[in-house]
């Protein structure tokens, strides 16, 4: 399978907004608004979906969130759609999407992550459409920082564009209150942080291979099924560079996942293991490090810890198809990925 990806948006394009996973509390409708305004001052339209209630655990039944997002994802009229954050239940969604009508339809970009990795990754490895893991709607009013891109500007790059992304070395320590601050546009990165090697192998990194991956917590609860199966995207022939980010759980759990993983035959073919930076816990004799260690260590390939694709801010948009060169040495840390 070579990946399909999206036409880029252009002005006067519309976003799809809807919530296949938790909706948007009360509270959170200031942020909200902010962030639909900042997508319309990038000179889109925005479509507000009806599965949007934040008042319980997900947005509507599983039966109405399947059914918008499907409709949004076959209308020719809708370039792209951005969850508004994620979630729980994402899962949900699986057995009620027609994959065979959304891979029959032309591609548009779906952008999000945590518990939508639970969605765009089977979108990639079902249908061929190239995915973006990146901030989701809440995150996007602020300031991008220098050597990042953001999904809004990605979303614009023409078939075959190549971009790179290098780690700004610092990172945002803690969360800001969007009740609090619906306004805020500007993150604090006040605590130093660059990427780290967690293998042995020694050296230099620099491999290629095409990106996939996501959420450990969501997407564990995947591996052994077709909507985990790497196969179709391997098959293109370019090897794989898979990434992975925890979101909450211990370092045991994110141990136990791993290792299911790789069993189920996610990992094969590997180039290189990119791990997100995580605030998950870790424990008095296993850390979050180690735990990745423990459960990919064996695949001898270079893991890469502490990237910006996980739940602390920056994010670097990662995108599920797309060719990527990674590099790491003692004064470089980037990753170049190529829509093509």
């Amino acid at each position: 399978m070579s990946p399909s990806f999206p036409a880029p948006l252009v002005p006067g394009d519309v976003v799809g907004v809807t919530s296949p996973s938790s909706g948007v509390p009360a509270d959170l409708q200031p942020r909200l608004d902010v962030a639909v305004q900042v997508v319309r001052d990038a000179g889109f339209e925005v479509e507000l979906g009806s599965c949007m209630d934040g008042s319980g655990l997900v947005s509507a039944p599983a039966a109405e969130r399947a059914a918008e997002l499907q409709r949004m994802l076959v209308d020719p009229s809708v370039r792209a759609i951005v969850p508004p954050w994620g979630g729980e239940l994402a899962i949900d969604l699986i057995p009620l999407l027609d994959w065979q009508a959304i891979a029959a339809a032309e591609p548009t970009w779906v952008v999000g992550f945590s518990d939508i990795s639970t969605l765009i990754t089977p979108l990639t490895l079902l249908t061929g459409w190239a995915t973006v893991h990146g901030q989701n709607l809440l995150d996007t009013p602020y300031a991008i920082p220098e050597g990042l891109l953001g999904w809004l500007d990605l979303v614009q790059l023409p078939v075959g564009s190549t971009f790179t992304q290098s780690s700004p070395g610092v990172y945002r320590h803690g969360f800001v209150d969007y009740v609090e601050h619906p306004e805020v546009d500007e993150y604090v990165l006040d605590t130093p942080g660059s990427w780290c090697r967690l293998d042995s192998l020694g050296g230099d990194v620099d491999v290629t291979g095409r990106l996939l991956g996501g959420c450990i917590e969501t997407l564990s609860n995947l591996a052994g099924t077709r909507y985990l199966d790497p196969a179709p995207l391997a098959a293109a022939g370019d090897g794989l560079i898979f990434y992975v980010e925890a979101t909450g759980d211990d370092a045991a759990e994110i141990c136990r996942n791993l290792h299911g993983m790789r069993l189920s035959g996610f990992f094969d073919g590997a180039s290189a293991i990119l791990v997100g930076r995580t605030p998950a816990p870790s424990l008095e004799t296993l850390t979050q490090h180690e735990a990745v260690i423990d459960a990919l260590g064996s695949l001898g390939v270079p893991l890469l810890a502490d990237v910006e694709c996980g739940h602390i801010a920056p994010y670097m948009p990662l995108v599920n198809g797309a060719l990527c060169r990674v590099e790491h040495t003692a004064g470089t840390s980037r990753l170049t990925q190529t829509l093509a």
